[in-house]
């Protein structure tokens, strides 16, 4: 792997896991359909989370840098 890629992903995996401690949780939007009869349609917009671990997003911050100083490293 080349300096240049491993500094990359590094650089990736950084700022993904410094969004993952920040946000902690991504939310979204679920749409249900509950009676569908002839012409009516009657649905119901439920959040939903889906909750993202600050464990992993720590694991990757340290990686993402580890990665950058191994590629700094690399000549």
């Amino acid at each position: 792997m080349g300096r240049n890629n491993l500094i990359t992903i590094g650089v990736i995996l950084a700022v993904l896991g410094a969004a993952a401690l920040i946000w902690q949780g991504v939310s979204y939007t679920k749409r249900d359909t509950l009676v569908n009869v002839g012409g009516v349609k009657l649905t119901a917009d439920t959040q939903k989370t889906l909750p993202l671990s600050p464990i992993l997003g720590g694991l990757a911050l340290a990686g993402g840098v580890g990665a950058i100083v191994m590629g700094a490293r690399k000549a």
